[in-house]
């Protein structure tokens, strides 16, 4: 995966993205967003999954280097770990509605390795962490700027 120390990793995140049935267009666009994530030295790809859940349930792995034809992603598939085991396939699938299809993105935060390996080097653990998801953010905003209308 890497040659960088273990003790100068920076945090690591995944994504799952679900496609319903029939919907799934990839366009490039977010291949290219990712390849600019890349470059510019924000991230470092860990694995990418590629997940089809079939109507009965059962679920389709495919890693990037099963793809036929990688295109811009192939200069990430030489740096891949296949971290993911069976269980996780099994757990990130169960979110998934039949018929569906989804990216899994595991990165590593380079933005953030100087700041981690700081914090671990002074003594310092991470003892939790989170994401708001974008959808509980507008929730939020629309709840303010309709109670505001109220108040008007």
């Amino acid at each position: 995966m890497t040659d960088t120390p273990l003790d100068q990793l920076g945090p690591v995140d995944y994504v799952v993205v679900e496609f319903p049935a029939g919907q799934s267009s990839f366009t490039g666009e977010m291949i290219d967003e990712l390849i600019s994530l890349v470059d510019a030295g924000t991230i470092r790809v860990i694995d990418v999954l590629i997940l089809t859940k079939n109507e009965d349930g059962s679920v389709d792995a495919l890693e990037l280097s099963d793809l036929p034809q990688l295109g811009e992603l192939e200069k990430l598939e030489a740096q891949l770990a296949e971290l993911l085991a069976a269980d996780d396939v099994e757990h990130l699938a169960a979110a998934m509605d039949p018929g569906s299809t989804a990216g899994v993105l595991i990165w590593e935060n380079l933005w953030a390795a100087g700041f981690a390996s700081a914090a671990r080097r002074s003594g310092g653990q991470l003892i939790a962490d989170g994401r708001i998801p974008i959808q509980a953010i507008l929730a939020s905003i629309e709840a303010d700027l309709a109670l505001d209308a109220q108040e008007v």
